[in-house]
């Protein structure tokens, strides 16, 4: 470790100048990314120059070998890592890691024994450097990225709030499957009997509080889909994506279990960090773009890893045997929730090929994630295996905007540089003005950063409530601080601290639910469903990334028994009325005059068939009956009351 350095000059500099060795092409490139961040606090200059050794006599060249040096104005010198924060800290940069050398005591001694094995393995290091980083020094810039990101999140916004406008009604609405009025009616009684005042907004964050009515549910959409054209047109991005995220959160506070899937957790999550992403500004504006803040950018990427990470984790640590022996791709495209026709090509792949594969997704999900924190290169190494398993994904699944989402997530792993490449020239970032690559940008150039004051803290919150969702050790788990897990289940309830992984444990065959109504209780029609797996002709869609809810929630409710899907139940409730809204989910309507006086559930295997059979018959599936789901019903056992949803409080 470097001590205080013991030199005082008796000629010091009108400002504070970096002495550095300038025979050595790693400390030349590093010595051009500390410029950039200094600007003009800090001058920089190699100890050869003959002006050093002849204003600085009393500092020797073996000490400028053996570290750089700052020398104040007031003649005062420091070394090693000490002068490279005082450096930073100098032009207005990265001020938290020279706080943290003076008020953190095991801090200093950390980093001066780095920078001594930097120092004494400097030629191995800059290959690495080369490698990761670049053999240039030039600034990263991220405007472009910026730009890019918020306009995909304002698309898969826009495609969320239409998606579920077109379907609210008939899941949540009046006359839909979970009424809201229903459950917010049930909650205002359960608020009021325990007392529960302004905190109800926190244990349910929703705008059903005031109104859960049909309008303000179309409202809700509405608003959705015109605050993501806003954000799209580049207007007001900060406003407008704090608003999406509480609208949102209204509306999956509600629509469970419609809306309780992972992808939109992740939206929450995403479209939270992503506030802070945006530029501080109302209209766009010409000229150049400033550059968002690294710490948001640092937390979308920590978001993409954990997302990456836990994916594999979770299909090793839920102990499912067909995932170690890496066979699970043998029955999942067959025994995923909505496969593509492309799926039923992948399932006629030979066994060694999806083993192959197999193995290669967990390549991908527990070992590529960690490139992320390993240079630029490396980065651009993730992004593109990230992206190849998300359209691998997109082709054989239908995953609504999940895929899509993570791809998004993906860019944050690039630069403009390697985006530019691929951008229209109108999208191109103009050439930067004077000062541009400061985050202390001229707001009238397009917009400011969110300054550091707010996103540290943010930050530093993020990372402390993230790391409690982490795969963890048992005895690492329970040893987190109280209030910090008391903190994280006071937020909870806001859905955007997630953990994350589909798939832990794989789903061996397939059960389907079909429905069916009668009217003399012994000639049974079916109801056809939009997408999910049916008539056996019917090929395998594509239909991402619109979700069709119901059809998915139909493949969950298969895995278990209709007692625990009470909402199956409301749902034939719903086809005995012939409910508008909620026909309007379905394919075909056997009943389309009045409705059926009976109405029942049974449960059948899917199988794909192989390409002989498919070939000859032209079927996609194959069949075989299972058993009762649930009983014939009519309108006479569900009686004139309504059933509550189980509270949520």
């Amino acid at each position: 470790m470097h001590p205080p350095a013991p030199f005082r000059v008796a000629s010091p500099p009108p400002k504070p100048l970096l002495i550095f060795d300038g025979d050595c092409g790693f400390c030349r490139r590093w010595v051009a990314r500390w410029r950039r961040a200094t600007g003009d606090a800090v001058d920089f200059q190699p100890f050869q120059d003959e002006a050093v050794a002849k204003n600085f006599p009393e500092i020797p060249p073996a000490a400028f070998q053996d570290a750089v040096h700052l020398i104040f104005s007031d003649g005062s010198v420091c070394a090693g890592a000490e002068a490279v924060f005082r450096s930073l800290a100098a032009g207005g940069r990265e001020r938290w890691l020279l706080w943290c050398y003076l008020h953190i005591p095991s801090f200093p001694i950390l980093t001066e024994l780095i920078y001594d094995e930097v120092a004494t393995h400097r030629e191995f290091l800059s290959r690495l450097d080369a490698f990761f980083l670049g053999a240039d020094a030039a600034p990263r810039r991220y405007a472009l990225v910026q730009l890019v990101f918020l306009r995909g999140l304002a698309l898969i916004y826009l495609i969320a709030f239409a998606s579920l406008w077109m379907q609210i009604q008939g899941l949540i609405g009046s006359q839909g499957i979970n009424p809201a009025q229903t459950l917010m009616g049930t909650l205002k009684g359960v608020a009021a009997s325990r007392d529960i005042g302004v905190d109800r907004f926190r244990l349910v964050p929703t705008l059903g509080w005031w109104t859960a009515s049909d309008r303000a549910l179309r409202w809700q959409c509405g608003a959705g889909v015109g605050l993501s054209l806003l954000l799209l047109a580049g207007i007001a991005p900060a406003p407008a994506l704090f608003l999406l995220w509480a609208l949102y959160l209204s509306l999956s506070s509600i629509a469970l279990p419609f809306l309780d899937f992972q992808w939109d957790t992740l939206l929450l999550e995403t479209g939270f960090l992503a506030v802070f992403f945006a530029p501080l500004r109302l209209l766009p504006r010409p000229g150049p773009r400033p550059e968002p803040s690294r710490l948001a950018l640092w937390l979308l990427r920590w978001l993409l890893f954990r997302l990456m990470f836990e994916s594999g984790w979770v299909k090793l640590a839920g102990g499912d045997p067909s995932w170690r022996h890496l066979t699970a791709l043998r029955v999942h495209f067959e025994t995923q929730p909505l496969p593509t026709w492309i799926g039923w090509y992948a399932h006629q792949l030979p066994g060694g090929v999806l083993s192959a594969l197999t193995f290669l997704m967990f390549v991908i999900e527990l070992a590529v994630p960690f490139l992320i924190f390993c240079g630029r290169k490396s980065r651009r190494i993730a992004a593109a295996l990230f992206a190849l398993l998300q359209a691998a994904i997109m082709l054989t699944g239908n995953y609504c905007f999940f895929n899509w989402l993570t791809l998004l997530l993906c860019l944050t792993l690039l630069d403009d540089q390697a985006l530019q490449k691929l951008a229209p020239r109108r999208f191109r970032n103009p050439p930067p003005s004077s000062g541009a690559g400061s985050n202390n940008q001229d707001s009238r150039a397009g917009g400011a950063a969110w300054p550091w004051k707010i996103t540290a803290p943010v930050a530093l919150l993020v990372l402390l409530l993230t790391a409690l969702t982490l795969p963890m050790p048992r005895f690492v788990a329970q040893s987190w601080p109280r209030p910090l897990v008391r903190l994280y289940v006071w937020l909870e309830h806001f859905r955007s601290f997630n953990a994350y992984g589909l798939f832990a444990s794989m789903t061996q065959t397939r059960t389907e639910i079909i429905v069916q109504g009668s009217n003399d209780g012994q000639t049974w029609e079916e109801y056809e469903f939009k997408y999910k797996p049916g008539d056996l002709t019917r090929p395998p869609a594509f239909v991402a990334p619109y979700q069709p809810r119901l059809d998915w929630q139909m493949w969950f409710a298969a895995l278990g028994k209709v007692e625990d899907n009470g909402w199956l139940l409301r749902l034939e409730n719903q086809l005995l009325k012939n409910s508008p809204p909620v026909l309007d989910l379905l394919a075909r309507n056997p009943f389309p005059k009045e409705p059926p006086k009976f109405i029942r559930a049974q449960l059948y295997q899917y199988r794909f068939t192989d390409l002989a059979t498919r070939w000859a018959t032209g079927r996609w599936w194959r069949r075989d009956y299972q058993g009762v789901y649930a009983p014939p019903l009519s309108l006479a056992d569900f009686g004139s009351g309504e059933r509550a949803l189980p509270g949520l409080f």
